[in-house]
């Protein structure tokens, strides 16, 4: 009797011990799923969490994600863990067919087997069966077929192999690279593409182009430089000031807009301080692209004729009116709330199409842990013509000591706001009340 109960404690306790363990790596994977902000393209708006239809553009037509949750029917209950990773990693679908690259699988070729493990743990047991089929996509035939992507990945999609810490760099900036090129894929909207799609380069060894800002606009908005340039990158940020940003979508410099506020909402404020602080350190490490860059050296002669109630020049009248209350005559805001004009490295950007497009539409500070204030800014397209639009774009790209690379038109302005997002936001009724007025 003794040995039998003696055989059922040891059997409890390692019953236990494999329940704690998988409930231990079910946690993980759900952390890691944070870090690669699955939710935010595998989950509709008001859809239920990673059952897909996200609509996403493509220069070909609209493709939407697909549903993640283990539901057999319709999601992928039926992965197995292989079938999993060479979907993460190497953008192969269990029936085989390339996965469109909008899934940034370049870039998860590098998660390490321990941490694909603990993701496949999470979203077969820590995610909720949701029983939607995908959306087939509304991309017109012969674009749609399938097997010129696979040309495509094995083009341009990295082999999967094991992350390689530089000997140079300690436990902590290693941390924040594998991060950046892996899991939070940086590089898919922060790195330049080629005319083929692809990254120019998934990494920054020896490369300046990694993370040096989007070559063009992704869904409206342009991914800033993430480098050290001190004009339009992070050369003038303090690791403090880079942390700050990451955690809570504002620092003393600017505050996060269009995508890459879903990215703080729904993934970076939930990654550990040390996570934080390895990707800060991380991105202080590259140098900039444009090492002859000028400083940024203020000047407060429009701050002073503003002051003086003198609006003369092009676009103060309608930064007066429109735009001072909150970022003030001298362009510096209010710090970690309004956030400050002068000297801002989206101001200072060559490409102005996510300073219009903010102008158009608005912007939305989020609600985060540390930083509850959700702060709005309103849309200013609806009663702001095209012409008013690009003056006051060009006002502040030339005020308070930052120089404008190049000069905003009205066509500029009525390209962005003829976009699907920007119409959708400010409603056709307005958009068709202010083209009668131009």
């Amino acid at each position: 009797m003794k040995k039998i109960f003696l055989t059922l404690l040891t059997a409890f306790v390692s019953l236990s011990a494999v329940a704690e363990t998988s409930g231990d790596l079910v946690k993980r994977g759900e952390y890691l799923a944070r870090a690669g902000d699955c939710v935010a393209c595998h989950t509709a708006k008001g859809g239920k969490p990673f059952a897909g239809g996200l609509a996403m553009a493509t220069p070909i037509g609209t493709i939407y994600s697909t549903n993640i949750t283990p539901d057999k029917q319709t999601g992928i209950g039926d992965y197995s863990y292989d079938d999993f990773q060479k979907a993460v990693r190497q953008g192969i679908a269990k029936t085989g067919d390339t996965l469109y690259p909008a899934m940034p699988y370049p870039s998860y070729a590098v998660v390490s087997d321990e941490d694909m493990h603990a993701l496949y743990a999470y979203f077969m047991q820590g995610v909720p069966a949701v029983n939607q089929p995908n959306k087939a996509t509304d991309i017109p035939w012969p674009l749609s077929m399938r097997w010129p992507l696979a040309i495509w990945r094995n083009m341009f999609a990295p082999e999967v192999k094991a992350f390689v810490p530089t000997a140079q760099d300690d436990e902590s900036v290693n941390r924040g690279r594998y991060l950046v090129e892996g899991l939070a894929h940086c590089g898919a909207c922060h790195t330049p593409r080629s005319i083929t799609m692809q990254e120019k380069v998934l990494n920054g060894q020896d490369n300046t182009t990694y993370l040096a800002g989007s070559s063009a606009p992704i869904d409206g908005w342009t991914a800033s430089n993430l480098r050290g340039d001190n004009r339009d990158g992070l050369g003038r940020w303090s690791q403090q000031d880079i942390e700050q940003f990451l955690r809570y979508g504002r620092n003393d410099q600017t505050a996060v807009f269009g995508g890459m506020t879903d990215v703080v909402e729904h993934s970076l404020q939930y990654l550990t301080d040390a996570d934080i602080t390895a990707i800060a350190r991380y991105l202080k490490t590259l140098a900039p692209q444009d090492a002859h860059q000028p400083v940024f050296k203020a000047d407060d002669s429009v701050a002073k004729a503003l002051w003086k109630g003198d609006d003369q020049k092009a676009g103060a009248s309608e930064y007066v009116d429109s735009c001072a209350a909150c970022h003030k005559t001298d362009g510096t805001g209010y710090k970690r709330f309004f956030p400050q004009l002068k000297g801002n490295p989206v101001i200072l950007a060559e490409d102005p199409t996510s300073l219009i497009h903010i102008i158009l539409t608005g912007a939305r500070l989020p609600s985060v842990a540390g930083a509850p204030s959700a702060v709005t800014m309103p849309a200013f397209g609806w009663r702001m013509n095209d012409e008013q639009v690009a003056n006051l774009v060009n006002f502040v790209r030339s005020s308070w000591g930052n120089t404008q690379a190049s000069t905003v038109s009205a066509s500029d302005v009525a390209k962005i706001r003829q976009q699907d997002d920007v119409k959708g936001q400010l409603g056709s009724s307005s958009i068709d009340t202010l083209e009668k007025r131009q």
